[in-house]
């Protein structure tokens, strides 16, 4: 049976630090066995299948081998292409989002860290918003996300246990996951 999973990488091409190019990546994850491997954009996001279930597995290996291959130090968050399709589904702030840039969904290690967050999610943060689902967490920060007291408070909280991306690259990451699938 095929699995669809999508592997985000932390912190990958932000500014000048932890370059990687996306043919390197891709080429990295097909060797690790996994199929069909395809980047999106120029900031860690891989789409791949793989014969086995285990997400969790599949992002160890990819962090370890983008380490000793690469040289480059980088937590990897591996969901499966159901789980970006749930987040689409569930968004709550689909009314409420107006610039896809500034609506943020953090995708967690693990749904214990999510669940750290109700507290920050009880708080009022208006005109933010917080809310989570499974292992994401729903951020909306019409401002300025640099300066988002929530995103502020998500960072402090989750470390390096969360990567984000903004709506419209969760989108194209769905069609991705999909073309696939």
């Amino acid at each position: 049976m095929k699995h669809v999973f999508v592997a985000l990488l932390r912190g990958i091409n932000v500014g000048k630090a932890k370059r990687v190019a996306m043919a390197d990546l891709r080429a990295l994850v097909e060797t690790l066995g996994y199929g069909e491997v395809r980047t999106l954009l120029n900031s860690g996001n891989v789409v791949f299948s793989s014969t086995k279930a285990d997400g969790a597995a599949a992002a160890k290996r990819i962090e370890k081998a983008i380490a000793e291959k690469l040289g480059v130090s980088s937590r990897v968050t591996v969901v499966t292409a159901a789980e970006i399709a749930s987040a689409i589904e569930k968004n709550p702030h689909r009314k409420l989002a107006t610039n896809p840039s500034r609506h943020l969904v953090a995708f967690f290690q693990d749904e214990g860290a999510v669940r750290s967050l109700a507290p920050v999610v009880k708080r009022k943060w208006a005109p933010e918003a917080i809310a989570t689902s499974g292992r994401v967490a729903f951020l909306w920060c019409p401002d300025s996300i640099l300066e988002s007291p929530v995103f502020t408070e998500l960072s402090r909280l989750a470390k390096d246990g969360v990567t984000t991306r903004n709506w419209a690259t969760v989108e194209k990451l769905h069609a991705l996951a999909g073309s696939i699938g």
